[in-house]
């Protein structure tokens, strides 16, 4: 593999940056002009309303939902595995590269609307002409994929390539938005290109909505297929028509040359590369085999589940660019998209089954992460209890029925209210050879390494989960005095603890102290009574509302990843990059480990061993906040 290539330094030519990038998302502002107009056409009682004008808005929001759909699909299905050919993963530099997907729908829609106002036969279209979709055919075939091969070819001549073209080739792994992924000045060339079907069909009277509409959009589709990291082209369709494979790509052809460079150029038909000697010896061997790829069957499943119905923006199979980020309360932009939201949650209403978002591989344990379609707010609903419970079930099920070896439980997928810890599924099916793991005890683990050295009290407040007591009893065996705000959790800890606490485990009504460990129950109040200074430690699931800028809070139990864990594209829930909750981690060290108990109900594993095993494969504690943000 020319590795070479990849290695050229990068000197950014002219008109390399789109022009609106200091705009960032403000960028949108440009289109002001375009959908004012469009609602003034919608509005305007003229018998005389230009279509190709009124049309222009949509076609653009089809164009962006046409790619998301294209990414949903493709992140998918690679993370089942099926028919995949690359075998490497993504990672967030590449994210950040491919983020403005968008830019060139935005180009293309500014220049169709000039060219609607400015170029002569450009308005008022009529809705079809065949002449006019059948000198698009043709004119696509011939001038614009034989000049493509000639100008993807230059592109590829160390000059251009080192200051245009090697950006695109920075993913060796592609995704559908790889494919729009240029310099500006490309995105200028390969209009003018594609513009030759369009221009032909304005000057010679000829073009149609529908020929337009249609062109474009193939040149989406076509587009986002082919750099797709997996192969959905039938074989029995080159069987039936042979003549295909010269005229018809495929997503393997097109990934050799993302990992070959100097083979297989042509844009949608293969029959220039067969005709000048490009054509990539190893196509049709990978195109094969990449078809008998089964789907990859886990060693680890995480079970997780969507928290409100904006988060499906933010599942790897959601939005890219906001799953790429922690995840924060619903901005402005989300609120626009209820619709969506809208018809995301009667979806998950309607297939209520639980779906792959993830997979990632650490050394030789394939990992994969399982949503159930449930919220929050299901969840704490007594009558979806038995429901919620079903779907838990059918995935540890499944888990089995697969050979998996361990899966974890998280976020309220093992709730005590709900089913014990996971103890249930144990009690009903104890002859399970996957093992359940709730990762309790090394949530319990990186709690107690959080809390600063030299700490000799620490305020125990929240809902008193399995984490909460066994923080409690680990501490007062530690000889920490554990201070309890409330008297019925203070009765039900020293019920539990009795002489165990050695006497260290205290009712309070003091705030002074300043290491709190929070769970899910922390008032407002109680927050707002706490010292300045006072550094906040959940152990639960989900992060407690910080309300005070004076205060520290830590993350959720979690820690950091090695760089050997690959595919780390997303972000999970509200954590940073590259930083996994212990929930997830605990199953991944279970499996590694070749533990063969489960930890889940009542029980909980050796903290000590759990810890140790834990940073000896490479995770690491997260930096305790020592400085208030500004």
């Amino acid at each position: 593999m020319p590795y070479s290539y990849l290695s050229m330094a990068s000197k950014p030519g002219i008109l390399t940056d789109w022009p609106w990038k200091p705009l960032g998302s403000f960028k949108y502002i440009l289109l002001v002009p375009l959908i004012t107009e469009h609602i003034y056409s919608f509005m305007e009682k003229d018998e005389d309303i230009d279509v190709s004008k009124l049309v222009l808005f949509p076609f653009m929001l089809w164009r962006m939902l046409h790619n998301q759909l294209w990414i949903s699909l493709s992140r998918y299905l690679t993370a089942k595995g099926t028919n995949k050919i690359v075998d490497k993963g993504i990672e967030f530099d590449q994210v950040d590269r491919e983020r403005d997907w968008d830019d060139q729908i935005m180009f293309n829609a500014i220049l169709f609307y000039w060219g609607n106002k400015y170029v002569p036969g450009g308005s008022h279209l009529p809705f079809w002409r065949l002449d006019g979709v059948i000198i698009t055919m043709l004119l696509h075939a011939g001038p614009v994929e034989f000049l493509y091969y000639w100008l993807h070819r230059a592109l590829h001549h160390h000059y251009l390539y080192s200051r245009y073209h090697s950006h695109h080739h920075s993913s060796i792994v592609t995704e559908p938005i790889t494919s729009v992924i240029h310099p500006f000045a490309e995105h200028i060339a390969y209009f003018l290109l594609f513009a030759i079907p369009i221009l032909t069909t304005v000057l010679t009277g000829t073009v149609s909505i529908v020929a337009l509409a249609a062109y474009i959009t193939y040149l989406d589709f076509m587009n986002n297929m082919g750099h797709c990291n997996f192969e959905l082209i039938p074989s029995w369709l080159f069987t039936l028509i042979p003549p295909l494979k010269y005229i018809i790509y495929t997503p393997s052809f097109h990934s050799l040359h993302h990992v070959q460079f100097r083979t297989n150029y042509s844009l949608f038909m293969p029959f220039y590369d067969y005709i000048y000697g490009t054509m990539d010896k190893s196509s049709d061997t990978l195109y094969e085999k990449s078809l008998r790829r089964k789907e990859e069957s886990p060693h680890v499943v995480h079970l997780t589940h969507l928290t409100t119905p904006e988060s499906i923006y933010h599942l790897r199979l959601g939005f890219a660019s906001f799953a790429s980020k922690p995840y924060t309360p619903s901005t402005w932009h989300i609120w626009l998209l209820w619709p969506v939201t809208l018809c995301s949650m009667m979806l998950t209403w309607i297939y209520c089954f639980t779906f792959v978002v993830e997979s990632n591989r650490f050394h030789n344990i394939r990992l994969q992460t399982w949503t159930i379609p449930k919220y929050n707010i299901q969840y704490r609903s007594k009558s979806q209890k038995q429901s919620t419970n079903n779907l838990i079930e059918e995935a540890i099920l499944e888990a089995e029925e697969k050979g998996v070896r361990v899966l974890s439980l998280g976020l309220m997928n093992q709730a005590e209210e709900l089913n014990m810890y996971g103890g249930v599924f144990i009690q009903k099916h104890p002859q399970l050879k996957v093992k359940l793991v709730d990762g309790s005890s090394l949530a319990v683990a990186v709690v107690l390494n959080s809390i600063p050295k030299g700490t000799t009290q620490v305020v125990l407040r929240g809902k008193l989960t399995k984490v909460a007591c066994a923080l409690a009893f680990t501490l007062c065996q530690k000889r920490i005095q554990v201070s309890v705000l409330r008297e019925d959790e203070y009765e039900k800890l020293d019920k539990l603890l009795g002489t165990k606490s050695e006497g260290k485990l205290v009712l309070s009504k003091s705030y002074t102290c300043k290491t709190w460990l929070v769970g899910d129950g922390l008032s407002e109040v109680e927050q707002k009574k706490a010292s300045k200074g006072t550094l906040f430690i959940p152990f639960s699931q989900f992060p407690p509302k910080k309300l005070r800028t004076d205060c520290f809070y830590h993350t959720t139990p979690a820690m950091q990843t090695p760089l050997a864990f690959e595919n780390v594209d997303s972000c999970e829930n509200w954590l940073p990059r590259r930083v996994m909750s212990v929930w997830r981690i605990a199953g991944l060290v279970h499996a590694l480990e070749g533990w063969e108990e489960h930890e889940c109900g009542y029980t909980t594993s050796n903290i000590e061993k759990v810890w140790e095993a834990t940073v000896k494969h490479g995770f690491q504690p997260l930096r305790v906040p020592t400085h208030l943000k500004s």
